[in-house]
């Protein structure tokens, strides 16, 4: 059966095909470190748990408003107050997932051929997304120099008639790197004076070590920020996450959302509802340090086995390492580690094109011990 075009620049998930083979090896038998995955390795809290089973049992479980219940939109907006960022919870619109919350972003701001500036790596189903609604993913190759971040002047270099609008992300995918607030300022200075729109995606928000966290809202209410409760939270898969976007939007979002979606899974607000919390907050900044410990580990780890990572992350859970100095074919280089060592990893070509063959992507998701035995099996492969 004949698809649609736009397929033809759809690529696969690569890492899902190293996930897949993963999981038969284990079938066989074989013991599988995996650190491919971008997904914390924590259960839920039993709070956040026995929050779903309440909703169940007082029978929560039908269509919600389109843009959420309005206690989570309340709670979300809330979220800010620690960062002085005052919020209106119409503002705020519950999504399943990010990935629905930029869906919706791009079907409404985008029409077809106009261009998204976006790094290059960066998070692969984003440009997907763009792709899939006739827009077009301008990727702008980024290094360590820039922190694999995009600059003002890059921003302004890589503008062109077609440019409508850019995403960054901070802590970034793949390369856990942050974006400074003032280079950010000077981005959304850059996309304002050519009329264009900011997209800032903060799933991995909260989730930084060192410093604290900070926010695109404190800079201007004409940033659209994406969030999620994936992440910090570790609610990967009851599938949602929240954006807030300047009022003006409301309006046709809310209509897309209507459209697309319904609602976000309602068993899922409640519980993001209670995750939100403070005892729960808790809960999450206890793992977050957890987190920071493992990167420390692996970090140290991949350097004395001769990886160069020259931007260490500062934030998420996961380290972009340069392969270079064992093969010039991540993609095969992971293959032959998962064979043959039992260590899964996601190769750069999932990022992107820029340096993709000379970088591989560590999730640090796993207990230290695992960790420290992962080092143990690539230290023996690469002796091999």
């Amino acid at each position: 059966m004949r698809t649609a075009a736009r397929m033809k620049g759809i690529a696969p998930f690569y890492v899902m095909e190293l996930l897949a083979r993963a999981k038969e090896l284990e079938a066989e038998g074989r013991s599988i470190i995996h650190m491919e995955v971008g997904e914390p390795g924590f259960e839920l809290p039993e709070e956040v748990k026995q929050a779903g089973h309440d909703a169940l049992d007082a029978g929560r479980t039908h269509y919600t408003a389109a843009t959420g219940i309005p206690e989570l939109r309340k709670a979300v907006a809330g979220y800010y107050a620690d960062y002085g960022v005052t919020v209106d919870p119409s503002r705020v619109i519950i999504t399943p997932g990010s990935s629905g919350a930029l869906q919706l972003v791009v079907g409404v701001l985008f029409d077809n051929g106009e261009e998204v500036l976006m790094t290059d790596p960066c998070y692969p189903c984003n440009k997907h997304f763009i792709l899939t609604f006739g827009a077009v993913p301008k990727l702008v190759a980024v290094d360590a120099g820039s922190n694999f971040q995009l600059t003002a002047e890059k921003v302004a270099a890589a503008w062109g008639p077609q440019t409508r609008g850019v995403i960054v992300a901070s802590p970034s995918n793949p390369t856990g790197t942050l974006l400074e607030e003032s280079e950010l300022e000077k981005i959304f200075q850059v996309v304002e004076k050519n009329d264009g729109v900011l997209i800032v995606d903060e799933i991995y928000h909260k989730l930084v070590f060192g410093r604290p966290s900070c926010t695109a809202l404190a800079l201007s209410d004409r940033i659209i920020v994406l969030n999620s409760f994936s992440k910090y939270h570790g609610m990967t898969g009851l599938r949602v996450g929240w954006m807030v976007v300047p009022e003006e939007l409301i309006q046709p979002l809310t209509r897309l959302t209507q459209n697309l979606f319904i609602s976000p899974p309602s068993l899922s607000q409640y519980m993001a509802l209670r995750a939100l919390e403070s005892d729960c907050t808790a809960i999450f900044e206890e793992r977050r340090r957890t987190f920071e410990k493992r990167r420390d580990l692996l970090l140290a780890g991949l350097r004395k086995l001769g990886f160069s990572i020259p931007a260490v992350p500062e934030g998420a859970f996961y380290i972009y390492a340069d392969c270079s100095a064992f093969s010039d074919d991540s993609m095969g280089f992971c293959y032959a580690l998962l064979e043959n060592a039992g260590v899964a990893i996601t190769p750069g070509k999932d990022f992107g094109t820029h340096q993709a063959e000379s970088h591989v992507r560590f999730a640090c998701t796993g207990s230290s011990a695992e960790i420290e035995e992962a080092l143990r099996r690539l230290r023996t492969f690469l002796q091999s």
